[in-house]
């Protein structure tokens, strides 16, 4: 089937063979004409006669005209005889086909007409008028193009004059658009399609546009689309293709516009259903829900329906599977995406809700419901509404739709999964995560913790506060690589392990050492079952470790691929906040390099920030400009920890993080120096009661008479073991926390620690520890590069258990 820019094309090439000689054959200015009497004798014989069979007039004028015209592949059949072949004077022309030989021996195709004329005194006489058969041919095929194009061909003619106003309209327009006779004849066309819109191409938005163009360029425009109703057909809107060339006289002048047209519809709207299935790639961008419902929405209307409304199962966004029901619908149904051709409106919602409530089905179907279905299982419904002017849906719409909800489904169905995974990692990150952190007296403490928003899950991002002995603090942030329930496991495994290591208070480059180690083992399958795969997640996790003393203001800290702290109000004047300079390290299991702690001094109310890279790394910034806006929002907190959490929460907002992000804020204070109590201890026995006298006399001045007796029993008790089985130097310090604990420390030179061991009845000794651990809340042993420290926690007001001590 030729579409109609091949029509328009032809009529242009037809218009312009007209200039170039395929005129009418027969036209009397330039056609072989022959006179004949009535005997059959040559009487006339003009100039194209002589052109076309090559004799003179003086050598035919009086022949028998069978001689002159001799058919020489017919010879028998002749020209007389005229009124038997039924030409008579009152009769029709005949035509017919004759092949003459020229004088020259050239044989001549011709076609003949024969017309009977009237002489004198009534008696019959013939104009013959000849041509040669190609150019008749010719004329005869462009007739047929034309008359077929007229009154066959499923083709509108219109041409329009100058004024752009409607001179003529072939019978296909007309029985289209249902004009009577004379009805639209110099109507401009704005009034003859007063609700028709260009489809395409761009640039055009009014028909007359287009008549103007070609009219005064005289270029062709082919396959412009229109859509507008045409009453006679339906009362639906229709597609055209049309193409509009100018016409002209021989001068060139132009005399007006023809539009030439063809309905395209079913093409139209099957090139819409393919363009939709090719766009319907940009449907589920995203693991959201009401986004891909949107998506959707903003995909099919208005290309496949005036209005759309689409409603998904509670169950699904809850992560959950959708149950099923026995009508085959999902129940508990929430809209997620509504929208209709123009802006939305109040009226059309409720126009397609009631059209939904009701049911109304009829044989035009223009309201379609298809399921959002996927694998048996209904995950909710999307509905489409048509309108008038526009026609019902046909089943190609019904097919396209139902590809549409079915890609629609397997979307929604992986935000589902998305749902249920990454609120399983977030509560099992939350449950991992210390739900209240402690609150040392040394320190205070705001901290945020900010769960990732896009499409990657969960991660696993930590941070802990490990209260140590002596008063101190353990700060940990750490970061594992990848996301979801994995990386948030591996996160619980680590902080364990840190918390594990902590206890045995070392010192912060140490500590990590020995979790690298850790990491390290499983790296290489030490801790690996045979044909096991895969690689630890703990294997490149970056962790920062520091150890705060309120006694001494000191912070030593190590990093392992951490990003460094930034702190605030470091020495005298100092009040910009900006990064340590730590050294960074190598992450966690990747080994090679040592790592390295450093101490650094801070001054009263310094603000310390530990962070992941969530905190500083968003879209559309550099680590730099992050770690310069965290700077800013710590010295614009006026003094305020949780103000100044909002703040950098606030920042990763704006950036849209694509990761999940850990704040950690300590503001540390110093210990009073009334506070702490220190005495060197020589190693003589007798130094003991001195001991116990002078502890005696602190307490009374701090006025903790209450905790005298059991200080004065666990500091006899270490002081006499550090003397007897440690190493000089011996030293003794009492801290006094606040109004919650005295801590006892009691350090010597050697790196043998006593044990808890059962004495038996007859045994003189090994019931010193065992007192100690019954009188205090918490007792160790730390270790530094001198000896070791002995220390316990003796709580203020607490009952002294007399059990220990029976009566003689």
């Amino acid at each position: 089937m030729q579409t109609f820019p091949y029509w328009a094309g032809r009529m242009a090439t037809m218009h312009a063979s007209c200039e170039t000689g395929h005129q009418n054959p027969f036209d009397t200015t330039t056609a072989a004409m022959i006179v004949l009497d009535a005997q059959g004798r040559v009487t006339g014989w003009n100039p194209g006669a002589r052109n076309l069979y090559g004799a003179d007039t003086r050598e035919v004028l009086g022949r028998p005209v069978s001689e002159v015209l001799r058919d020489v592949r017919t010879p028998s059949d002749t020209l007389h005889g005229f009124e038997a072949a039924g030409v008579t004077a009152s009769g029709n022309a005949r035509t017919e086909r004759r092949t003459v030989r020229r004088p020259d021996g050239a044989l001549v195709e011709s076609v003949l007409r024969v017309f009977p004329v009237e002489q004198d005194r009534g008696r019959p006489a013939w104009v013959v008028m000849a041509a040669a058969s190609d150019r008749y041919q010719e004329w005869v095929t462009d007739q047929s193009m034309l008359s077929g194009l007229f009154t066959q061909a499923p083709v509108g003619l219109s041409v329009y004059g100058p004024d752009a106003h409607l001179n003529w309209a072939n019978d296909v327009v007309q029985q289209v658009m249902g004009w009577h006779a004379g009805a639209w004849e110099g109507q401009a066309n704005s009034v003859l399609y007063p609700h028709g819109t260009i489809l395409s191409p761009p640039g055009y938005h009014e028909t007359e546009e287009v008549l103007e163009e070609v009219l005064r360029t005289g270029q062709a425009v082919l396959d412009v689309h229109w859509r507008g109703p045409t009453p006679a057909t339906c009362a639906y809107h229709r597609v055209y293709s049309c193409s509009y060339f100018r016409l002209q006289d021989e001068a060139g002048h132009p005399l007006g516009v023809c539009e030439a047209s063809v309905d395209v519809t079913d093409r139209y709207e099957a090139q819409t259903r393919l363009a939709l299935l090719s766009r319907a790639s940009g449907i589920g961008t995203t693991l959201d829900v009401a986004k891909t419902a949107e998506e959707l929405a903003g995909l099919v209307v208005p290309d496949l329906a005036d209005s759309v409304r689409i409603e998904v199962a509670d169950s699904v966004l809850a992560g959950e599977v959708a149950p099923p029901s026995t009508s085959g619908a999902p129940t508990g149904l929430r809209l997620m995406a509504e929208r209709t051709r123009s802006a939305p409106s109040v009226a059309h919602s409720d126009a397609l809700l009631g059209v939904i409530d009701s049911g109304q089905t009829t044989g035009q179907q223009r309201l379609l419901a298809v399921p959002l279905l996927l694998g048996g299982t209904t995950l909710g419904t999307v509905t489409l509404l048509r309108q008038p002017p526009r026609a019902p849906f046909a089943e190609e719409d019904r097919a396209l739709a139902e590809e549409l909800a079915s890609r629609t489904a397997v979307c929604v169905d992986n935000a589902r999964r998305y749902v249920r995974e990454h609120t399983t990692a977030l509560k099992l990150q939350r449950d991992l995560l210390p739900r209240e952190l402690p609150q040392p007296s040394g320190i205070e403490l705001a901290h945020r913790y900010i769960p990732t928003t896009g499409p990657l899950g969960v991660g696993g991002d930590w941070y802990d506060v490990i209260p140590l002995s002596g008063a101190r603090v353990g700060l940990v942030v750490g970061d594992v690589v990848g996301h979801g329930v994995d990386a948030a496991a591996t996160m619980g495994r680590l902080r364990t392990s840190v918390r594990a290591l902590a206890a045995l208070d070392l010192p912060p480059d140490e500590l990590l050492t020995r979790l690298d180690d850790l990491v390290g083992q499983a790296r290489v399958g030490i801790h690996r079952t045979p044909g096991e795969e895969g690689t630890d997640r703990a294997l490149g996790a970056t962790c920062l470790y520091a150890v705060y003393d309120p006694t001494s203001r000191t912070c030593a800290m190590a990093g392992a691929g951490h990003l460094p702290p930034v702190a605030t109000g470091r020495g005298p004047g100092a009040r910009q906040a900006e990064p340590l300079d730590l050294p960074t390290g190598p992450p966690l299991g990747v080994g090679g390099l040592p790592f390295e702690s450093v101490e650094f001094e801070f001054a009263e109310g310094t603000v310390l920030a530990l962070f992941t890279d969530g905190i500083v790394k968003a879209r559309g910034r550099d680590v730099d400009e992050g770690i310069a806006d965290l700077c800013g929002a710590l010295d614009a907190s006026a003094g305020s920890l949780q103000k100044a959490c909002d703040e950098v929460v606030s920042l990763c907002a704006q950036g849209c993080a694509d990761d999940d992000a850990a704040l950690l804020l300590v503001r540390v204070h110093a210990f009073p120096v009334d506070s702490v109590a220190t005495w060197d201890v020589a190693s003589d026995p007798a130094e003991v009661a001195k001991v116990r006298a002078l502890v005696r006399e602190k307490l009374e001045d701090w006025g903790l008479h209450e905790a005298t007796f059991v200080s004065e029993l666990v500091v006899s008790e270490l002081v006499t073991n550090a003397i007897r089985h440690g190493r000089p130097p011996v030293s003794l310090r009492l801290l006094r926390d606040v109004d919650r604990t005295l801590i006892c420390e009691i350090s010597d030179g050697r790196h043998t620690s006593p044990h808890l061991r059962n004495a038996g009845e007859e045994d003189e000794g090994g019931r010193g520890l065992f007192l100690v651990a019954q009188l205090t809340t918490m007792w160790g042993t730390r270790y530094d590069r001198q000896g070791k420290t002995i220390w316990a926690e003796i709580g203020l007001g607490q009952d002294v258990p007399l059990d220990l001590f029976p009566e003689p």
